[in-house]
């Protein structure tokens, strides 16, 4: 069976487009979807990938209505070759897995994937190291200032009790006793 995936970003456009082609190449069963390429979590896209069996073809009118990197690319086409289904593209005739050429370039594309995850992971640890050297808060924001926090221990030594303390700074109890744990300097 030939099935074909068709996405646009928003509810305003139309998949009709997306759909005549695959549908004049011989696709049975279109699987139509509005929302983002960078959601991975795509309904349409789950259930169309849930329908494949060995043999079946999955065909899309363009790559960029399948996946918006390289990574996600990769891991999707993964995915049909490994329930022993195809893969092709209307527009980019290259990935058509039937070929043994379709897949030499699917396995360059799981390298390109590997070495953008990598490159990925690099600038955001470079990032990270820059932010700290500038003296920058790395995660969220504290709740309470550091006065608030010395207050809140105090009062905890005091008596007072983590209910009382973290209605009266508005946060959870479990944030209080964590202060409380710490010792008072």
């Amino acid at each position: 069976m030939i099935y074909c995936y068709a996405r646009v970003s928003t509810d305003g456009q139309t998949v009709a487009a997306q759909v005549a082609t695959p549908t004049a190449a011989g696709a049975a069963k279109v699987f139509r979807e509005a929302a983002s390429g960078a959601k991975t979590d795509r309904a349409q896209l789950c259930r169309a990938l849930y329908h494949l069996e060995a043999g079946d073809v999955f065909l899309v009118e363009r790559l960029d209505r399948l996946a918006r990197s390289t990574f996600d690319l990769f891991a999707i086409v993964k995915q049909i070759v490994d329930a022993g289904g195809q893969f092709r593209s209307l527009a980019e005739p290259w990935p058509d897995t039937s070929t043994s050429t379709g897949r030499l370039m699917i396995a360059v594309l799981g390298g390109l994937a590997d070495v953008e995850r990598d490159l990925i992971r690099t600038h955001t640890a470079e990032g990270r190291s820059r932010a700290k050297t500038r003296g920058q808060h790395m995660g969220r924001p504290p709740k309470l200032t550091p006065q608030q926090q010395e207050e809140a221990r105090k009062r905890r030594a005091e008596g007072a009790t983590l209910k009382e303390l973290a209605e009266s700074y508005n946060v959870g109890r479990a944030m209080i006793s964590r202060l409380s744990a710490t010792a008072i300097t």
